[in-house]
């Protein structure tokens, strides 16, 4: 049974924007750092962003100024607002919680395709 579940991938053009959603349980979200991955087509899997249980945040270079990620402890859900798409966006985006260099395994994912 995965640990965490992915939602709100989908078909958008060249500059418009998706929020994806990672929801987990309370027990894991309280105390995890909260990832996200994507992976290409024929590419490796690569860090996106992550928000910490404090609220800090990271990101990659090719998102910054582009994509959000933000955290509801009320739901246990973590974010990703994508604006700005870019077809390079493309691919499966995975989302991952993590804790003193221990992962959950990695889920389904969902599938971000940006037309150009």
């Amino acid at each position: 049974q995965a640990q965490v579940t992915e939602s709100g991938g989908g078909l958008v053009q060249n500059g418009g924007s998706l929020r994806l959603s990672c929801a987990t349980s309370a027990r894991i979200f309280s105390i995890s750092v909260m990832n996200w991955y994507r992976q290409a087509p024929g590419k490796q899997r690569e860090f996106v962003a992550a928000v910490s249980p404090g609220g800090s945040t990271n990101y990659a270079s090719s998102v910054e100024g582009r994509f959000t990620i933000s955290r509801d402890i009320a739901r246990n859900t973590m974010y990703l607002q994508m604006n700005n798409l870019k077809p390079e966006d493309t691919g499966v985006y995975y989302c991952r919680a993590s804790r003193d260099g221990s992962y959950t395994s990695w889920a389904q994912g969902t599938q971000v395709t940006v037309s150009s």
